[in-house]
């Protein structure tokens, strides 16, 4: 008999879509900021890009094959991108054997210890930025000079010290292009919104959470950002620097790490950008994108509790379970 009614269990709609097409997806959208990196910083940067990118692979055949027994998933490429990015959030002088350190502490700890792909409670990178941060706070905070000689103080923290070490801010337009401190994948707005935009195209992601994400700090900073009047502050120069424009598109994004529903994802951005502009203006940080992300991203279960649809007929119960 012609089977014309076929009865199977979900998924019943499949895209053509794999974990490894979209790791690979996200490493083609980081090479316009990794060239940026490189052309401002010098071939030096793709050391620690490499470092971090060998650790993360380390770390997770480690803890996933020769620990737990599982198997090798190293096809799937997100280590790599886990590397990259973690990279991409230090500083270019940043010890080699700390990038390694960082990469593998975010693939073994972060990511496979929680069950692996898609099923780490926050975005690997970003828990092993702040690890490495809080452990070596000054080689985490010492900026190398740029191609042309830029060293010293990031713009944030020159605006946190209100231009008293001496140094005057950048202007708006080396800020997009990138030519001053800070982190190697943070410096260039430009090379960064190129990719993110390759991400949108190939439809990756989706612009409600970065949208959020920064209107909410671009609106907190302004309007707070000032100490002696409201609705004053420099929120142009706060959108522009740090590691905001990459958090936003690059990390916030995360698919594991972020809420399921739309009303879940506006909440979730929207207390990113509070925890960011909060730690930025009040606190003696003068950055505050990755311990708003790993925050965030320790909410998400309780965010999904009351956000998510509830299945139509079901009992109180299961709906709170």
């Amino acid at each position: 008999m012609s089977p014309t009614l076929l009865v199977t269990s979900s998924p019943h709609l499949r895209a053509q879509g794999s974990s490894q097409g979209i790791m690979l997806d996200v490493i083609l959208a980081l090479i316009p900021a990794l060239g940026a990196a490189t052309y401002f910083f010098g071939l030096t940067v793709l050391l620690p890009l490499t470092f971090a990118v060998l650790g993360a692979l380390a770390g997770e055949y480690g803890m996933r094959v020769l620990v737990l027994g599982r198997d090798n998933r190293l096809a799937d490429l997100s280590a790599i991108v886990t590397g990259l990015l973690l990279g991409m959030n230090l500083p270019p002088s940043i010890p080699l054997p700390l990038a390694f350190l960082g990469g593998a502490i975010a693939t073994a700890f972060v990511k496979e210890v929680f069950g692996g792909l898609g099923m780490n409670f926050m975005n690997p990178a970003m828990g092993a930025r702040v690890f490495l941060f809080l452990a070596w706070p000054s080689l985490m905070t010492s900026w190398g000079p740029t191609l042309d000689g830029v060293a010293g103080a990031t713009p944030l923290a020159i605006l946190k010290d209100g231009e008293a070490a001496g140094q005057a801010l950048p202007d708006l337009f080396h800020l997009f292009i990138g030519d001053r401190a800070g982190s190697l994948g943070e410096t260039s707005v430009l090379a960064l919104l190129l990719g993110a935009g390759y991400l949108v195209l190939r439809k990756v992601i989706r612009l409600d959470v970065p949208l959020v994400y920064l209107a909410t700090v671009g609106l907190i900073t302004w309007t707070f950002g000032n100490k002696t009047a409201l609705f004053a502050g420099n929120f142009p120069v706060h959108l522009l620097s740090g590691g905001l424009i990459l958090a936003a598109f690059f990390m916030a994004t995360d698919y594991a790490t972020q809420p399921v529903s739309r009303v879940g994802k506006v909440i979730f951005a929207a207390g990113l950008g509070l925890v960011t502009a909060v730690i930025r203006l009040y606190t003696n940080y003068p950055e505050g994108v990755s311990f708003a992300v790993i925050l965030l991203n320790c909410l998400v279960p309780l965010i999904d509790r009351y956000t998510v649809p509830k299945p139509f007929g079901a009992p109180k119960a299961a709906q709170r379970a």
